[in-house]
């Protein structure tokens, strides 16, 4: 096995991308980055997750659907300014809803939401090993009734992520992080 990445590098290099430089993300390499992903530890295996995706061809109708939810009052702005707002989704070269169930029992729907957010973050850095950027959006909109309905999200359903894949020109300053000396209350028993 080739590996280009440490485990360790690719923690630590990856970055939230925004900036995409609008190259599609082809669907069989995508498909292939979530078929890896899906190895993101999951209590009982339940695998609480599936996948809306969007590269290629779709991507036009996807738009459509970003535009009438993204963008309130986008049919007064002028082609233009339109364009200018549309440019943060069109610039992406594809997209995955990440979707998982709400169980009723909160341990499970909070253990289901926490393998989720892994299964997302192995996405990430498995992308970033083949050089595709990704960023995690979660915007307000994700919760629309109609988005959901035009998405086909059942009842029972939740959204947790807008992932946007691509490729990028310019890589993103690394952010300081805190220092585990900040993080970090070593266990003193209490009496």
């Amino acid at each position: 096995m080739v590996q280009s990445l440490t485990v360790r590098d690719a923690i630590i290099q990856r970055r939230s991308i925004k900036l995409f430089n609008g190259q599609p993300v082809d669907r069989e390499m995508l498909l292939s980055i979530l078929d890896d992903a899906v190895w993101a530890p999951n209590h009982q295996l339940r695998q609480p997750w599936r996948f809306i995706v969007a590269c290629g061809k779709e991507l036009e109708d996807l738009y459509t659907v970003l535009k009438e939810f993204a963008i309130p009052k986008w049919n007064e702005l002028s082609e233009e300014d339109l364009e200018k707002q549309m440019k943060k989704f069109t610039t992406p070269g594809g997209y995955v809803f990440v979707v998982v169930p709400e169980d009723a029992r909160q341990k499970e729907r909070l253990e289901d939401y926490a393998a989720a957010s892994m299964l997302v973050q192995n996405i990430q850095l498995l992308a970033w090993d083949h050089g595709i950027g990704s960023c995690w959006k979660t915007p307000g909109y994700l919760d629309n009734p109609l988005f959901r309905k035009t998405l086909g999200i059942q009842p029972g359903e939740r959204i947790i992520s807008m992932l946007q894949v691509g490729y990028f020109d310019e890589m993103p300053k690394p952010r300081d992080r805190k220092g585990v000396e900040d993080l970090v209350t070593i266990f003193e028993k209490k009496e």
